[in-house]
């Protein structure tokens, strides 16, 4: 693998391998790819007939695919095999998401990897970890959040807890674990020499974003049933209002001097709600702001609360937030393709980083990568007409 000319991230001249998956992996193999690292995702060979899975295969085709190349391997062909290990030589990290045992089985373990390339990084992202009594057993993210204790505290007392789609898990427990672990390992690797594993599993990242709300049930600051904390929508000044139009804003003026700026701007300074902090009085609290959000639009609230010290935001849809002003100042987004997508974060005072490409294609790029392991056309051909290479 060579790295892209047109690099310009902190990454740059990092070389990343990644086995293709759903999830977290390719999210974390999308960060280092902006970051400016020269990520190859190794494919299967494109499969015949429709996806019977809702499309969850085929994600790497969109925006969580940008700024990988593609090569193609059939990784149970013993050419398709060795041309992998041949790539695990040249690369200084390595991300897969299987469940445990996958990449052994296929010859692809750490300890084959490792041994061709003793300074490589191995990242290994799953749901329950490489050990346990789960670690073998199917599930998702919301299964791994639910055993965290990460699950319980979200959502309305009267309802089930609300899955907050695939972020605490897939995103943020696995992916940016994922991240951060390789780049730890890889600081490490440049003064030992010496690479490793890193498990990054994201029941452990969803346990480790639960952090604070530990501490604070620890101390017994913290109540375990739902809508009952400052910050789980119990409190009147952390929560989600409806507005005269049926859209919705969020106010989080936690600190009494924002607490005082929101009153003063909504017209309740001198209305007799309780006291801010004392969890007795949030329910009328919150009845009060419930009714005043109803009375004007959501656009009225943002000409009269945006720009001030209220902690309020309008709750945008995805469809409205790369339009905003601040996200547009902020150039919060990109345009790839004609495609929306969010830009790489976060952001560098002198090495930026950037979308290196749009998504690539099953194998698109399977000829440039093997004539950069120095094959001929001729063997590239072999290996092609052989079905070691889609």
């Amino acid at each position: 693998m060579t790295s892209r000319a047109a690099a310009a991230g902190p990454l740059h001249g990092v070389k990343v391998l990644e086995f293709a998956g759903v999830g977290p992996a390719p999210f974390s193999a999308m960060m280092l790819s902006d970051l400016g690292a020269d990520v190859v995702r190794i494919d299967r060979p494109a499969p015949h007939g429709p996806s019977q899975d809702g499309g969850m295969s085929s994600m790497t085709d969109g925006i969580l695919g940008r700024g990988r190349r593609s090569i193609a391997l059939n990784l149970k062909h013993t050419d398709g095999l060795a041309t992998a290990l041949e790539l695990v030589e040249g690369a200084d990290a390595l991300i897969e998401g299987f469940r445990p045992g996958t990449m052994e089985r296929l010859g692809l373990g750490p300890e084959e990897c490792l041994g061709r390339n003793p300074r490589l990084v191995y990242g290994r992202v799953t749901g329950w970890g490489q050990e346990g009594p789960y670690a073998t057993v199917a599930g998702h993210d919301l299964n791994y959040i639910a055993l965290a204790g990460a699950l319980a505290p979200l959502g309305r007392r009267a309802l089930p807890p609300s899955p907050p789609l695939n972020l605490v898990g897939d995103f943020g427990g696995g992916g940016m674990l994922m991240v951060s672990g390789l780049l730890a390992g890889l600081m490490e690797a440049m003064r030992s020499g010496r690479g490793q594993v890193v498990d990054a599993a994201m029941i452990d990242g969803a346990a480790y974003q639960m952090t604070m709300m530990y501490e604070l049930f620890g101390r017994g600051a913290w109540v375990e049933e739902r809508e009952s904390n400052p910050n789980d929508g119990g409190s009147h000044f952390y929560d989600v209002y409806e507005t005269a139009d049926g859209e919705h804003v969020a106010i989080a003026a936690m600190e009494p001097q924002f607490y005082v700026e929101l009153l003063n701007r909504v017209g309740l300074t001198d209305s007799g709600l309780p006291q801010q902090w004392d969890p007795e009085g949030w329910p009328e609290a919150s009845r009060r702001f419930t009714e005043i959000f109803r009375t004007r639009t959501r656009d009225e609230w943002c000409r009269l609360l945006e720009g001030t010290d209220a902690c309020f935001a309008p709750v945008l849809r995805m469809s409205e937030a790369p339009s905003h002003p601040h996200n547009v100042h902020r150039k919060a987004f990109v345009t790839v393709d004609g495609v929306v997508q969010p830009a790489p974060a976060p952001r560098f005072s002198r090495t930026p980083g950037s979308v290196a490409r749009p998504a690539a294609g099953v194998g698109e790029h399977s000829d440039e990568i093997l004539t950069e392991l120095g094959l001929p056309a001729e063997r590239i051909e072999e290996l092609r007409m052989a079905g070691a290479v889609g």
